[in-house]
Formats: structure tokens, C-alpha cells, sequence
């Protein structure tokens, strides 16, 4: 055989190699509904309360990052904390563009929802009792059967396609809804061009709740068949007017009669710029009517994004749960600009910017999603990183202040720490994207060093909360109630936090040669140490004085803590792990803490700051134990069912730590690029990066249950050490991981092995 003939079968061989990573029909493993429930899991059941027993994710019709999900509702408002769909629910009231943060805590805005009724006109009390029977629920495909109608929605990064069959001759009517929950809304009907158009204004919450954010969700909405009649209604009042806006419970109607089989569809463009943006979104993205031909290219995109990475293992509700968190991983953060570039300027009254290149993003529930969700797409999309951090920067130089959790394009100072400071820098070190580093770090300067000299600024929610008290006493006194704030107090949580985003900054410093900026913020990131309390060995409130508050319970939530215990957030270190673990007198002090943590039963893994804990055993003597414990959570607080997810979702973040925890590694500190090493449970892992690379993990066991880590190996060689680097990953290549069914005590148990602290 000649050599080119070699080569046309290499390259034939690898054809079919390529095609079937994108063709391993892995899109049937994602349940949606999972996460639509109330938690069931233990952690949530014992830590859990009121709004955080709900991971608040739901049966989400999308495509990766898109601008508008298309969500079933059961629920009619865009109030906080209530998810448009919870699975508990008895009653469905139409199909929804929703922008809800996916398994927040926070609330939808600029929402539209699209109600058929058959028979008589009916605008208030329409609500169909639901049966999950009747439901089919994937990521690109949602139907429900309503008795005399069959409703189904598929769609694009943008828009949407909604199908409405009659199942009987009748009357069918749609209604189309605004969901403002201040009374505001315009919506019209032109029916001579067989069209709706719709918007709804954008209200803030946190700082400056229930100001208008200075934007619109925009919607337009072209219908087939011709409207055979049509009108407007505010509640249970219908008008014969086309238009209605500022009302009440305002909405239009349009009315047809069908045939049983005959069919209502509507392509649906939205858009936060303007109604000629949504239209023109709608002319590229859904030039024609073929909505099976709009479901098979939505599921190619999800097939394509999912098969970025690859599982082998013979337990199949391990794939359901992984495929389910990938898709959850990729509902934020969200698209933002049309397909012109237009978008919304970040803090801004109706002014609208433009794109040369890129895309801007926004709904960056930021308390959370840079410790997993945001370093998973760093490995697998670099340049939607290169998005997310021009994004950050674009929103600073347009607001003059780098925001701490920017959500509806606006300021919020939601949540504590200025985490802005640690995606930056982790981009930057690890040499992703072509955005300006020199502006980058002067707005994470400007957030770490100063304070808005105008008061308005800083009730804006601009700038690092209680800074000031932080600069003064090296921690903040709980004498300081941080009243400019969502969340006050929680001075313990906000000094730790504050003292990672100072070691992110400093990393940042040094690799820009901003050595003096680099020595005073990497002293700060030590300011952890001035809240920890060696007589109790956890962290404590502190007075202005120096003395530790008396009334000290570290299993009890605490004012100064963050959704949480003393005790749980004392491990909230990730900069300096070996750092903490002198303070308490040792890795051995370090590893006992942590046994008291799981022995008491207060780890929560429903709550974020907790999420690296599993992975500080690779800190001491002792790392056999993450291998377990992170075993144990993923088997106990993860499911593929309704109530599968222990804690709100988060935009990802829940999602994503099972993501990486079951492949083995965990980014306890996302700013080094280190990824510790845990015990996998698929047999093989496939990962192809965004760079082209592919990234494998391939597991060896002695028997069935084997689970504890005895050999690793690099591209065949053995190394010594209990953690790999972005650097390595991103070359590509193969870590091999062995294990047996007894704890190896010898494995990474050695401090030269481990991870080092602040440098």
C-alpha cells in the first residue's frame, strides 16, 4: 500500500472518528426537569430553608448561553425567587420567553408568555391543570397535550418557533402577555402584516430595587395562519383596541378557527435593544416556517455543545446526571446583543451601544459561578471567555466601576466579594482571550484600592462594600453593619472573601509588572488570618477593638457569616490553604476540622462557599478522604429528578462542581490553575478543549467498587504530585488514574506533593 493511499484511510478513519463525536446522540441524557423541584437530597434537607430548598432551575427550551429561554409556567409573575415553572405545581398558564438567572434566588424580567384557549375568549382564570404525563421535555423540543391542544416550542439563540394544533374543531385563541409585574407593558396587534409586538420594562432589585434598569425586553411575533380576529385586555376587561399598554394584567388576543389537525404557529424574535431588533434577530435566525427543520438544528447544537465531552460507564443515571449538569452549566451567562451588535449600555437610560466583534454578555450570578461553572469554559471555550471578560470590563468603563454581580445589565452589589477579580485574572494568567489587560486591572485596582467619592455612586451599588473598615482594621468590625448593601453584615464572610479577590488582584499586579500594587495586595490576601480565632479554631466576628464577640455558637448561622455557619466558612481559604492550616496548628489540625465538619454533618453542599471543602484533604496527610467524601456527595446530592440538585443551582455552579468532581479533579483555587486530583467515576473520559486538544481521564480499577487513587499517571508517566495544571490540560493528553478498594495512605500525602499557598 502506497503512502497515499495510507493516507486517504487515516483520513477517512479520522473522518469517521470526528463525526461521531459529534454524533454520539448524548442530548437524550439531559432531564430537564431535574432541579424543578424541592430538594429532596440530605444536605438540603437539614441545612436547607424556604427558597434554598429549590435548585430553581426549569425544563428550559434554549440553546447554549442564549439571549431568551422558552420555559413552561406555572407561574404567573416575575417576582423574586419564584421560578416561572416548579415541577410541585398544579396548573400550566402558557408558554414563557423567560430571562430567569437558571436556579437563582433573584427574579425574571422582560418576560412575555403565550396562553392558547380553545373554545370561548377567555383572559383571566385560563389556567389548564397539569399532568407531567403530558408533558415531553428536552433541550430543544417542549410539547404538552391541553386536551383540545397540543402546544410545542423550539428554538434559537434568539427566537422561537411555537406550534399550536387543534386536536378538535373550535375556536382557538392565543394570549400574549407582558409580564410586569408594575403594571407597565405595551403590546399590539397588526393584524394586516400578521403581527404582535410587545415590551416589557426591565426593573432592578437589590441596589436601587424597583427603579427602571433603562432597558426593555422587546419582543415581535409573526403568526400564520391570518388572524381571523383579534383585540387587547387589561385582567378580565377586553378592548377592541389593537394596542394597550401601562395597565394591569394587559395583553392581546388573537383568534382562529381550526380544524382538528390544523395548526397556529408563531416565530418569535426578542431582543434588549429595541422591537426593530427583535425583528431583524427574527429574519436571521428564523428566515422560514419549518419548525421541524428549527427542532433538528436546535438539537444539533445542543448534540455538538454536550459532545464536547465524552463518559464510558456502564451506570447510566451517572450520564443522565452529568449530560443534565452540562446542560444547566450553559443556561448563563446570558446573550445580550443582537445580530447586529446592537445591545443595551451596562447602567445606562436607554442608551444602546454597537459591537464590531464578539458578543456581550450579562447574568453573571458571580458569588458562585467563578469557583466551577466559569473554569469549565475555560477548558472547553476560551473564547466565550474572551466574551465574558470584555464584557466585565466593557460594563466598567461604561458604568466607572467594575460591578461586583451584574444582573440585568445593571449594578447590584448582590451577594459578597468582588469576584469580577478573580475571572479577570484566571483568564488572564492562563493567556486566554485578546481584551486589554492594562484596563482590566485598572478597574480591578480602582475596586480594590478606592472607595466613589460621590455618595450617589456608591449607594449605586458601585465599589467593594465596607472597604473602607476593610483598609482600616484588616478586616471589618462587625461593628459595621455594611448598611448600603442587599446583604448587611456578614463581616467575617465579606473579610475572607475580600482577602481571595485581593490574591486574584495580586496575581494580576505581578504578571502586569505592577510589583508595588502586587506586595501591598498579596499581604492583604493574609487578611483572612485577623478574623480566625486559634483559641476556637474557626473564624469568629470581630469587634473594632480587637476582642472576639462573646456569644459565639459555630454551628449556628451567625449575622457576620454569609448564608451560613462560623464553622462552615472558616474553610473558606482558597488562596492559602497550607496558610490556614498553620493557623490551626497544622495539616494534622486541618484534617481533624474538616473530619468534625463531616462528622457533625454540617457540610452543606446546597451553599457555594462550601464547594471546595471536599478538596482540602489534598492539603494533608489524608487525601484518601476527598476521594470518599466527594464519592459521598456525588452519589447523596445528586439526582435526575425533579428534586435532584441539594441547593439553588445558581447559574451552573451546582451543576458544575458535579461536572468536575466526577471526572476527578476540582479547581479549589480557579486564579492558579490548578485542578486537584479526586477519584473519577466514569471508566474513561474524553474532553476535547477549545483549542482542539482532547483532554482524557481514564480509570483503573481493581474491582467494581475500587475508589481510592494508588497511582497517577501523565501521558504514561508516573508524577508525583496530587494535582494537575491548566497548563498541562490545555496540551492535550492522558491522566490515567488507579484505583483499589483500601484507602492508599501513601498517595499525595506527601506537603511536596501538594499545592502550595500564597506566593
Amino acid at each position: 500500500m502506497n503512502i497515499k493511499s495510507k493516507y486517504k484511510i487515516f483520513a477517512f478513519v479520522l473522518m469517521l472518528y470526528c463525526y461521531s463525536a459529534y454524533a454520539q446522540n448524548v442530548v437524550k441524557y439531559v432531564q430537564p426537569m431535574a432541579g424543578s423541584g424541592a430538594a429532596t437530597t440530605p444536605a438540603a434537607l437539614k441545612h436547607g430553608a424556604g427558597t434554598e430548598l429549590f435548585a430553581n432551575t426549569i425544563p428550559a427550551v434554549t440553546t447554549p448561553f442564549a439571549m431568551t429561554q422558552w420555559s413552561p409556567q406555572t407561574q404567573a409573575s416575575e417576582n423574586k425567587c419564584i421560578a416561572p415553572y416548579r415541577y410541585s405545581d398544579e396548573y400550566f398558564s402558557g408558554i414563557r420567553a423567560t430571562h430567569w438567572l437558571s436556579g437563582s434566588c433573584t427574579h425574571d424580567y422582560g418576560s412575555f408568555t403565550i396562553m392558547p384557549v380553545s373554545g370561548k375568549l377567555k383572559t383571566h382564570d385560563y389556567a389548564v391543570k397539569l399532568k407531567h404525563s403530558d408533558e415531553q421535555s428536552s433541550p430543544y423540543l417542549y410539547s404538552i397535550n391541553l386536551i383540545n391542544i397540543e402546544a410545542s416550542v423550539t428554538s434559537t439563540p434568539r427566537c422561537a418557533i411555537l406550534k399550536f394544533t387543534a386536536l378538535k374543531t373550535d375556536s382557538v385563541y392565543l394570549l400574549i402577555t407582558p409580564n410586569s409585574d408594575y403594571n407597565q407593558g405595551f403590546i399590539k396587534v397588526d393584524a394586516s402584516r400578521g403581527e404582535v409586538q410587545a415590551y416589557n420594562p426591565v426593573h432592578r432589585i437589590y441596589q436601587g430595587w424597583g427603579k427602571e434598569a433603562g432597558f426593555k425586553g422587546y419582543m415581535v411575533a409573526k403568526i400564520e395562519p391570518p388572524i381571523r380576529t383579534h383585540g387587547t385586555f387589561a385582567g378580565d376587561t377586553v378592548y377592541g383596541d389593537p394596542a394597550i399598554s401601562n395597565k394591569k394584567g394587559i395583553g392581546a388576543y388573537i383568534g382562529f378557527k381550526l380544524k382538528a389537525g390544523e395548526s397556529i404557529s408563531l416565530k418569535i424574535g426578542t431582543s434588549f435593544s429595541s422591537l426593530e431588533g427583535a425583528r431583524k434577530n427574527l429574519e436571521a435566525e428564523l428566515p422560514d416556517w419549518d419548525f421541524d427543520a428549527t427542532v433538528a438544528k436546535s438539537k444539533a447544537v445542543w448534540e455538538k455543545a454536550l459532545s464536547q465531552i465524552n463518559l464510558q460507564t456502564a451506570v447510566e443515571k451517572d450520564k443522565r446526571v452529568f449530560y443534565t449538569s452540562f446542560y444547566h452549566a450553559m443556561q448563563q451567562p446570558r446573550l445580550y446583543n443582537d445580530v447586529d451588535g446592537s445591545y443595551p449600555q451596562f447602567a445606562s437610560v436607554n442608551k444602546i451601544g454597537k459591537l464590531m466583534g464578539g458578543n456581550y454578555y450579562d447574568d453573571f450570578s458571580l458569588w458562585d459561578i467563578y469557583r466551577a461553572q466559569l473554569p469549565w469554559f475555560e477548558l472547553l471555550k476560551p473564547s466565550l471567555i474572551n466574551d465574558v471578560v470584555k464584557s466585565m470590563v466593557l460594563k466598567g468603563q461604561q458604568g466607572g466601576w467594575l460591578p461586583i454581580f451584574p444582573c440585568w445589565n445593571s449594578y447590584t452589589s448582590e451577594m459578597i466579594g468582588d469576584h469580577c477579580s478573580s475571572v479577570i485574572a484566571s483568564a488572564y494568567l492562563k493567556g486566554i482571550g485578546d481584551f486589554s489587560a492594562p484596563e482590566a486591572y485598572r478597574l480591578i485596582r480602582q475596586n480594590a484600592f478606592d472607595t466613589p467619592a460621590n455618595r450617589a455612586d456608591y449607594v449605586e451599588g458601585k465599589g467593594r462594600r465596607a472597604l473602607d473598615t476593610y483598609l482600616k482594621y484588616h478586616y471589618i468590625p462587625v461593628e459595621d453593619s455594611v448598611p448600603d448593601a442587599f446583604h448587611k453584615k456578614e463581616q467575617v464572610s465579606r473579610t475572607l472573601e475580600y482577602a481571595y479577590d485581593d490574591y486574584a488582584a495580586a496575581m494580576m499586579a505581578k504578571k502586569t509588572g505592577k510589583i508595588a500594587d502586587h506586595n501591598i495586595l498579596i499581604k492583604r490576601a493574609a487578611y483572612y488570618q485577623n478574623v480566625f480565632d486559634k483559641n476556637t479554631g474557626m473564624v469568629r466576628g470581630r469587634h473594632a477593638d480587637g476582642s472576639w464577640i462573646s456569644d459565639y455558637r459555630p454551628d449556628s448561622k451567625a449575622y457576620y457569616i454569609t448564608e451560613g455557619t462560623p464553622r462552615q466558612y472558616t474553610f473558606y481559604v482558597p488562596q492559602d490553604v497550607p496558610g490556614l492550616a498553620r493557623l490551626m496548628g497544622g495539616p494534622s489540625k486541618l484534617e481533624s476540622s474538616l473530619d468534625s465538619l463531616f462528622i457533625k454533618n454540617e457540610y452543606w453542599h446546597g451553599n457555594e462557599p462550601g464547594h471546595q471543602v471536599p478538596f482540602m484533604y489534598n492539603y494533608t496527610s489524608a487525601p484518601w478522604k476527598t476521594q470518599k467524601v466527594v464519592r459521598e456527595i456525588l452519589a447523596t446530592e445528586y439526582g435526575d429528578g425533579p428534586g435532584g440538585l441539594s441547593g439553588n443551582d445558581d447559574a451552573g455552579q451546582m451543576s458544575a462542581w458535579y461536572m468536575f468532581a466526577s471526572v476527578g479533579l476540582y479547581p479549589l483555587n480557579p486564579v492558579s490553575g490548578e485542578y486537584l486530583i479526586s477519584s473519577p467515576i466514569f471508566d474513561h473520559v474524553s474532553v476535547r478543549l477549545g483549542n482542539g486538544k482532547v483532554f482524557q481521564i481514564a480509570a483503573h480499577k481493581k474491582t467494581r467498587n475500587s475508589q481510592y487513587i494508588y497511582l497517577v499517571k501523565w501521558n504514561g508517566k508516573i508524577i508525583g504530585k496530587n494535582y494537575i495544571t491548566y497548563k498541562n490540560i490545555v496540551k492535550g493528553g492522558r491522566l490515567d488514574v488507579y484505583l483499589q478498594d483500601k484507602p492508599d495512605l501513601a498517595w499525595g500525602a506527601n506537603s511536596a506533593m501538594q499545592p502550595k499557598g500564597i506566593n
